[in-house]
């Protein structure tokens, strides 16, 4: 699984220096595979090769950029097998979440925006003036390790129907899936520089995009401390950011919720993809006539999450992606004060597996209802009214997402009030063409659909 090179200007490349990354296997602490370490001189090249596509790219009109980005979704889709063995082995994704959300989300998030590029666009005026959206120029995209693909189709589809030119660089934990997109993308007969693949670490590589001074844009997800050094690189010279960070969202269950759905599926969210995702419910916010019962639910519900081998159709906790992240969310479990509910189930002894943890009567300005935590650890909060239950639910830095569970009405007016970019109300689905992002520390901007696409484009008034 070893590659060599990296993709600038429609060629494989080699990287400026000999230095590589070693790529793990979480599941057995193993080297998978090995990539080039790119440099700083690397990521000159790619912009070039970005800057020289622009123009060209930009001109071509958005109905024929529609039409590439099928093509890319057609050789993509023909890889869904690779990409969710790649994720399941350099991530531990279990094998049942690598085929559904790893390789089937950005095959429909691709799919979204070749469709929209297609849709004919309408001449939109304010008065006297034609009111028209360009692209914003080069865009570096930085993704991350927890969704590998997901994360770069999400920014690359997006930018590339807005006719936007990209230099990608993957999280250096899990780059390999990023190389497939690579491999569709010359497949698919994307125009050479549109799409320029980097990997390499974040103070490297991730620096040098967010400073150089013909990104036009950057488009950054990870943590909030790492959005934070993108958005003063950036804002040096004064160029346009969108960052999608942390989250510690609230799954609210009302008084007249049904509470055994509500739990179920709380506890499928916050332990989805070993808890390593920005928008999972880690913490459990229940009216206290239901407390009790909601408590003994998510243990009952949490001892159902074996943990092992990725590959096995049984497992349904992978591992975390790296023995730094165990390490980490160990902590947070070893420092807690609040009742352990369950959390001592045995795991493989390779591996960096967390088993799933569950703690009740947590107090909600505590470390554990405070800081993402971004493993397997659900925390359980008990509260009196929904005046209450909304109070608890902004009480984070964060606002990423969360849910709210009872009659349509009533659960509809707790969403309305809870500060966060997203809210799922009696365990609606997830859209993929909904405006996805964050408020306060999580972020600003949206990916998705529309609002995602304009997320690249510029505004421009034409008086006539």
């Amino acid at each position: 699984m070893n590659r060599d090179s990296l993709y600038i200007g429609g060629r494989w490349v080699p990287a400026s220096s000999g230095e590589t990354i070693a790529v793990e296997n979480p599941a057995t602490e193993e080297t998978l595979a090995h990539v080039p370490a790119g440099s700083a001189e690397d990521v000159d090249r790619a912009v070039a090769a970005a800057r020289a596509a622009f123009d060209d790219w930009a001109a071509t009109p958005m109905a024929e950029r529609g039409a590439v980005l099928g093509k890319l979704h057609e050789a993509l889709s023909a890889r869904a097998g690779e990409i969710a063995r790649t994720v399941g082995l350099e991530l531990g994704a279990p094998l049942k979440v690598a085929k559904a959300v790893q390789a089937g989300l950005p095959l429909t998030v691709l799919r979204g925006y070749a469709d929209l590029a297609a849709q004919p666009v309408e001449e939109e005026t304010a008065g006297h003036s034609l009111i028209v959206r360009e692209p914003v120029g080069v865009v570096g995209a930085i993704t991350p390790w927890n969704y590998p693909l997901h994360q770069v189709v999400a920014k690359v589809a997006a930018a590339l129907a807005a006719g936007c030119t990209v230099v990608l660089k993957p999280s250096e934990l899990t780059p390999l899936v990023a190389y497939l997109l690579l491999d569709a993308a010359d497949e698919a007969g994307l125009p050479a520089g549109v799409l320029n693949l980097v990997p390499g670490t974040g103070p490297v590589v991730g620096a040098a995009i967010a400073a150089h001074p013909d990104v036009d844009m950057v488009s950054f997800t990870g943590s909030t401390a790492t959005g934070r050094a993108v958005s003063h690189a950036a804002a040096d010279r004064i160029a346009r950011v969108a960052l999608e960070l942390g989250g510690k969202s609230a799954n609210v269950i009302l008084e007249d919720a049904d509470v055994t759905k509500a739990v179920k599926v709380g506890v499928g969210n916050a332990f989805l993809n070993s808890g390593q995702t920005c928008t999972a419910w880690t913490r459990m916010l229940v009216h206290r006539s239901h407390y009790d019962a909601a408590v003994e639910l998510a243990a009952s519900a949490a001892e159902a999450y074996r943990t092992g081998d990725p590959f096995d159709e049984s497992t349904r906790l992978g591992p975390l992606v790296s023995a730094a992240q165990r390490d980490r969310v160990r902590g947070f479990i070893d420092r807690a004060d609040a009742r352990l509910v369950t959390g001592n189930a045995p795991v493989p002894d390779k591996g960096y597996f967390v088993p799933a943890t569950v703690f009740a009567d947590v107090d909600p300005d505590s470390e554990l209802a405070q800081e993402e935590i971004f493993g397997p650890v659900l925390s359980i909060i008990p509260f009196d009214d929904d005046d209450h239950a909304v109070r608890i639910a902004n009480n984070s830095r964060y606002g990423l997402a969360g849910g709210v569970w009872g009659s349509p009405e009533r659960a509809l007016a707790v969403g309305r009030r809870m500060r966060t970019g997203a809210v799922d109300l009696n365990g609606a689905a997830f859209n993929p063409v909904a405006p996805f992002g964050g408020y306060k520390q999580s972020g600003f901007g949206r990916e998705l659909g529309v609002h995602g696409l304009t997320e690249f484009q510029q505004t421009k008034a034409i008086q006539r």
